[in-house]
């Protein structure tokens, strides 16, 4: 009778540690149905997800959590919940938080397209068109929400910048003006980085002072009046072309 109840209660432990697991890999405990207050269970399909669609919901999930609630409201907890989860399914990927982070942000970091419309002005000003796009609301969440982050670890946006892009690869304005070299616009002279990489830094400088989307017209400016007289060695402002 002893070595019966042992057995039962060595299969009782490994099924309960079977059932962690599950549970801390996301797996379902139960079918969806209703509770005892009439409510229902977590939808267990949800909860089934593996694998790049399970991490694909949690940095999603991860991702709204930063938005709403900043770096402060960043953690395990808020992001399992959010996500339908279990914080020891975030600890075996994640094992920092800012190691969560930077997943979150690397995602939603994409590229900015680089037009190649055959012109160095219209390349120049497609590029920030796109850039204000795809930016301004990323600037935003950064300079704003990430203010914690930044005075925890003693770093600023910049080298946060530098995180999540792919290291030696060439600026977009570095691949315009090199463009507009082969096509014979522009002479083939050394460039300061600063003067070649301009617009760009003028176009974030107004979007931390605005906290909004930077007007068309600033847009123009910033090209037209400012960096292709710097760029081509004149003193007023360049021809103008279709953008």
């Amino acid at each position: 009778m002893d070595r019966k109840h042992g057995r039962i209660e060595g299969e009782r432990g490994t099924i309960g540690a079977q059932a962690a697991e599950r549970r801390a890999d996301g797996g379902a405990t139960r079918d969806r149905g209703a509770t005892r207050d009439g409510g229902t269970t977590r939808d267990s399909g949800a909860s089934r997800r593996r694998g790049p669609k399970l991490e694909d919901a949690i940095l999603d999930a991860a991702w709204d959590v930063l938005v709403e609630q900043g770096y402060h409201g960043f953690t395990y907890e808020a992001v399992a919940a959010r996500a339908g989860t279990s914080r020891p399914v975030l600890y075996r990927r994640w094992p920092q938080r800012d190691d969560l982070l930077l997943a979150t942000l690397a995602k939603f970091w994409q590229p900015i397209a680089v037009p190649d419309t055959g012109g160095l002005r219209d390349d120049a000003v497609g590029f920030l068109r796109n850039a204000d796009a795809d930016r301004a609301s990323m600037i935003t969440l950064m300079s704003v929400q990430l203010v914690d982050y930044f005075r925890d670890t003693g770093t600023s946006l910049e080298e946060l910048r530098d995180t999540l892009i792919t290291p030696g690869q060439a600026t977009a304005f570095e691949m315009i003006v090199a463009r507009a070299v082969e096509r014979g616009e522009l002479p083939d002279v050394p460039r300061s980085s600063r003067v070649v990489n301009l617009p760009l830094d003028l176009l974030r400088h107004e979007m931390f002072m605005t906290m909004r989307a930077v007007p068309e017209e600033s847009i123009v400016e910033i090209v037209d009046e400012v960096w292709l007289p710097l760029l081509l060695g004149l003193p007023g402002t360049s021809p103008t072309t279709s953008a």
